[in-house]
C-alpha cells in the first residue's frame, strides 16, 4: 500500500516518517519534491503543498505536478490536510471537518490535465469528489481519538491569497458552503482526473469574517492555531494510515 499525503499550512514537516528521504520527481507539468518513508510498514509519500517554508501562494502551487508526481509513484490513495475558515457557528476552532463536497471559486488555476482533447475527450465525473471509504476511515479515526469531528462539509475554495470580504463570506454561506479555504477544490479535481482516491482533513482555525462578534481572519491567527494543533492532525493521519 502506497499512501500520498499533501500537507498544508503548519503541516509540511515529514517528522512522522521513518527512514525518510527526499526526492525530486520530474513531470510534464514541472517538478515536485517528495519525502518518502514509512509509517506502520506502509510506504508514505509526503508533498509540502506550499513548498519549503511555505513560499508558494495558493495560486502558485503547482497542483498538477504534485498530483502527477504521486501518480507516477503509483500511490493507491491520497490524504490531504488543510486549514480552513468556518462558515457555520457549529464548526468551531480546532474542530475537524471531513469534507464531502466542494464549490470552486478559483480563477487562475491550472485545474485540469486536459488542456485540449487531441488525444482523448475527458470530462471527469465530479458528483462525489471525495472518496467515501477514505472519508469513513478518517471519521472513525477521529472518533477513536475523541476528536470533535464533523462527518461532512462543503468547502468553498477561493483564489486567494487575500481573505474574503464580509459580503463574499455571507454569499458563500447562502450558497451552502460550510468551510472556506484556498486549495482543496483544485487538488480534488486533479486527483479525480488522475483516478486516485482522495480525501481531506480540514481543521477549523477561524470564522472567516461573516461572524461580527468574532475577530476577522488573519494569517497570523490561522498559522498560530493550526500549528498549535499540528500534533492532533498528525495523530489523526497516523491512526488513519494504520487503518487503511
Amino acid at each position: 500500500m502506497k499512501i500520498g499525503i499533501i500537507g498544508g499550512s503548519g503541516l509540511d514537516n515529514p517528522a512522522i516518517l521513518e527512514n525518510a528521504e527526499k526526492n525530486e520527481v520530474q513531470t510534464n507539468f514541472g517538478n515536485a519534491i517528495i519525502t518518502q518513508g514509512t509509517i506502520d510498514s506502509k510506504e508514505i509519500l509526503i508533498i509540502a503543498r506550499h513548498g519549503k517554508n511555505h513560499k508558494l501562494t495558493p495560486t502558485q502551487v503547482n497542483y498538477r505536478a504534485n498530483i502527477d508526481a504521486l501518480k507516477q509513484k503509483k500511490v493507491d490513495v491520497i490524504l490531504s490536510t488543510t486549514a480552513c475558515g468556518s462558515l457555520r457557528k457549529k464548526m468551531d476552532r480546532g474542530d475537524f471537518v471531513i469534507i464531502d463536497q466542494f464549490i470552486d471559486f478559483t480563477k487562475f488555476r491550472k485545474n485540469t490535465f486536459f488542456e485540449n482533447f487531441e488525444n482523448e475527450i475527458n470530462h471527469a465525473p465530479m458528483a462525489d469528489p471525495f472518496d467515501d471509504f477514505l472519508r469513513q476511515i478518517l471519521i472513525n479515526s477521529a472518533e477513536e481519538l475523541n476528536f470533535k469531528v464533523h462527518k461532512k462539509g462543503t468547502v468553498v475554495t477561493i483564489e486567494g491569497p487575500r481573505f474574503s470580504t464580509r459580503a463574499e463570506s455571507n454569499m458563500f454561506r447562502i450558497l451552502g458552503a460550510d468551510i472556506i479555504n484556498m486549495s482543496i477544490a483544485t487538488e480534488a479535481s486533479l486527483a479525480n482526473e488522475a483516478k486516485i482516491p482522495y480525501a481531506s482533513i480540514a481543521m477549523v482555525t477561524d470564522y472567516d469574517c461573516w461572524k461580527k462578534d468574532e475577530e476577522s481572519v488573519s494569517w497570523e491567527k490561522v498559522f498560530e492555531i493550526f500549528s498549535d494543533n499540528a500534533e492532533r492532525v498528525k495523530k489523526l493521519l497516523v491512526t488513519s494510515i494504520k487503518a487503511i
